[in-house]
């Protein structure tokens, strides 16, 4: 049997065009076991060639991530996804943008990845009006990869290809369970905490830090708090049997490549690729976004054109 494994030590491709103004944002509310979800999304004008559903990582929402605005320059990722043909979703989580949390006040991984699984399925429902997209994509970023994985190893069923990005966990080292407080802390977010990826001015378009760090801030203004983080030790890569991308910056601090090497071969999935994209960071999708969306449709397209599993 061929093995379908292509790992890429770099990636440079050709840029992307994008001169059609930004599609318009929906948002939409997704019921949740009796929560309300935000969910936020933008399409292409023509029948879409798939979906992919964005997560957003540890501290800051979908929007900041994944459809920041800055004048004269094209950074949203949603709109480069949309001007390469995909439906896009970007879900904000319990305590997150515009998400309320629940009565709890926490999140925990297993419900974090219980939501996923239900916008997967509003997504597939939705999208199959008037027509089904060949593809229904996951893309996790940092913490929202770690979350990813774990809906990709109990609800294959939902998902056509999975995307890890700057993806920080490392299975040697497992989440101590340390005691936790009565009430959730709710840490007031500061500018200083919103700039802290970008670590690579050279990569890093004028304006681009203050733009993220306003629209973080914005957003977030209030840290949401998590427990029994422990969860995530359910991870198990060999129980991924999803096509998947493991992509991350080349300088991104929490996505170690000594780490990752480990990762990698044990994927579940012989359909694996691995990208790294040079002299970027933790917020790779913003600084070389050209690279990183050619990266995600190469891999999408890939899927297209192979049989359904």
């Amino acid at each position: 049997m061929r093995i379908r494994s292509i790992v890429f030590a770099s990636i440079a491709l050709a840029s992307t065009a994008r001169a059609q103004p930004s599609p318009l944002l929906e948002r939409r509310e997704v019921r949740a076991d009796g929560h309300p979800l935000t969910v936020w999304s933008k399409r292409p004008p023509v029948p879409a060639r798939g979906a992919v559903l964005l997560l957003h990582g540890r501290t800051w929402s979908a929007r900041p991530n994944f459809d920041l605005q800055l004048p004269g320059k094209p950074v949203s990722l949603m709109d480069a996804l949309v001007s390469r043909g995909y439906a896009v979703y970007a879900l904000d989580q319990r305590g997150y943008g515009g998400t309320p949390r629940d009565a709890t006040g926490w999140l925990t991984p297993d419900r974090a990845e219980r939501d996923v699984a239900i916008v997967l399925d509003w997504i597939g429902t939705r999208e199959s009006r008037p027509l089904r997209p060949r593809l229904i994509a996951l893309l996790g970023y940092s913490r929202g990869a770690m979350t990813a994985m774990l809906a990709a190893e109990r609800h294959p069923e939902k998902m056509d290809a999975l995307i890890l990005y700057g993806f920080p966990y490392d299975a040697a080292s497992p989440h101590a369970s340390p005691a936790e407080p009565a009430a959730p802390p709710r840490t007031r977010t500061t500018l200083v905490a919103a700039g802290e990826d970008f670590i690579t001015p050279q990569a890093t378009l004028p304006g681009l830090k203050e733009a993220y760090v306003r629209a973080a801030v914005a957003a977030d203004s209030i840290r949401a708090d998590w427990r029994q983080e422990n969860q995530f030790d359910a991870l198990d890569s060999r129980a991924v049997r999803t096509p998947t991308l493991l992509i991350s910056g080349e300088r991104d601090p929490y996505a170690n490549a000594a780490n990752l090497s480990a990762f990698f071969p044990r994927i579940g999935s012989a359909d694996r690729w691995w990208v790294t994209l040079p002299g970027v960071d933790h917020v790779a999708h913003l600084e070389a976004q050209d690279a990183f969306v050619n990266a995600v449709v190469a891999f999408l397209e890939r899927r297209l054109t192979l049989p359904k599993r």
